[in-house]
């Protein structure tokens, strides 16, 4: 059977899975064992409980439970409640108002967590509740959150990036710098969609309550205090050096519980409810891992993402075609495998095609990883759909349409990227 036909068989598969309600985890690893089972050799158990283990028991992931539970504590107390009343009066005057907390809350988190499923989740958690209570759509609010979500990827420190860096031995430093720029100009697309969205729909938005001086905005900002000196801690730990990721996170756990026990606002109540909050929503994100993980597993076995990248390495495209076609390809394969194994199983063919195509390397790596957020918001396997599935109970498909648009903003963001190389090129060079 070809690739082409696998490649089909597997799709309606997940579709069916899905279809019939089965949890989008198992539903991963279902699949991965009908490929694995039908199309090599590798016994399917013994590769399953394997790779669960491994995705499951990685120390890294544990920075990603410990943001979710910092995300839950500052949602059930009152220090979201203060960030949002410290940003209102800001934003009060950008067309959107509110709707732009998403994309700053996602951008700034972004440069802590180093993971799109974190950002997402602690920013959703945080964001998504205050903006329904103050009557904005709930669709633009979840579209813009699946959307600024992927900026964890991008906005270093990057756990992609890392990745990329080992397998095209480039320079990790200088592919966190080349990520800030070209994040940062991510981040005000989608601020800018948000205005041109409100101003089409000035209805849908709700008209702020009154209007501050600048003094009064000041005096506003003061609720921010807590929030900023909450992530500057978490920041400033992790580029001082003082901590790594996790240690971070779990430093934001505990300033976030000291910060609202000074407020008075925590209570074993919300103590007990913030951890299992935490708990429901990171075991739901780690069984999505670990079907993930065996997916991409049994993918590699199966040998359809390095049979498809030799297929357009032997095409001979012009450098503009290729990189419209691997766009396709990391797209397509996004439906599939999560981010750090398309990197892992593609780069040892596609690197000489590239360089041979006299394409830079650590540009490359920034459109990879752009290439990698599309596929986080890319149905049927986009990881973020997921997240903000089980968060909110809404359907795959409801999200991703919600998302569509600031999907088609980063597809303008490659070719941006394209056009003006030194985006991504100029900061490492004055390195």
């Amino acid at each position: 059977m070809n690739d082409i036909a696998i490649s089909g068989l597997l799709i309606v598969a997940l579709f069916a899975l899905l279809g019939s309600g089965v949890w989008i985890g198992l539903t991963l690893a279902g699949v991965a064992w009908i490929g694995m089972e039908l199309f090599s050799s590798r016994p399917a158990g013994d590769a399953m409980a394997v790779t669960i283990w491994g995705s499951s028991s990685s120390w890294t992931l544990t920075a990603l439970p410990l943001f979710v539970w910092m995300g839950e504590i500052l949602f059930r107390t009152k220090l979201s409640e203060s960030m949002f009343r410290g940003l209102a009066p800001w934003v009060d005057k950008l067309p959107g108002r509110l709707l732009h907390t998403n994309v700053i809350g996602c951008t700034i988190f972004a440069a802590v967590s180093g993971s799109s499923a974190a950002t997402c989740a602690t920013i959703g958690k945080i964001s998504l509740p205050e903006l329904e209570r103050r009557g904005y759509p709930k669709g633009i609010s979840l579209g813009s959150l699946a959307g600024a979500g992927t900026l964890g990827l991008l906005i270093p420190p990057s756990i992609i990036m890392i990745v990329y860096g080992v397998t095209a031995e480039v320079s990790i430093a200088k592919l966190f710098i080349a990520g800030i720029l070209p994040g940062l100009m991510l981040a005000g697309l989608f601020s800018l969609y948000l205005m041109a969205w409100s101003l089409i729909h000035p209805d849908q938005v709700p008209k702020p309550t009154e209007q501050l001086s600048l003094r009064q905005k000041l005096s506003e900002s003061r609720h921010l205090i807590p929030v900023i000196v909450l992530i500057g801690a978490v920041l400033g730990s992790i580029y001082a050096g003082i901590a790594t990721a996790t240690e971070a996170a779990a430093l934001g756990v505990v300033g976030a519980l000291l910060l609202s026990a000074g407020q008075g606002s925590l209570n074993w109540q919300n103590f007990s409810d913030a951890l299992l909050g935490a708990t429901r929503l990171y075991c739901m994100i780690a069984l999505i891992l670990a079907g993930a993980a065996f997916l991409s597993l049994s993918m590699g076995y199966i040998g359809l993402p390095r049979n498809l990248a030799e297929f357009i390495g032997g095409l001979g495209l012009s450098p503009f075609a290729l990189i419209l076609l691997l766009m396709a390809f990391y797209i397509l394969l996004g439906c599939f495998l999560d981010g750090i194994s398309m990197i892992v199983l593609t780069m040892g063919v596609l690197l000489p095609t590239v360089q041979a195509a006299g394409i830079d390397l650590l540009w490359f790596g920034v459109f990879v990883v752009i290439v990698v957020e599309m596929a986080q918001i890319t149905p049927p396997v986009g990881f973020n759909l997921f997240v903000l599935q089980g968060m909110t109970g809404r359907q795959l498909t409801e999200i991703a349409r919600h998302a569509l648009p600031f999907f088609l903003l980063m597809c303008a963001m490659v070719l941006l990227l394209w056009w003006f190389p030194g985006i991504a090129t100029w900061l490492p060079g004055k390195m």
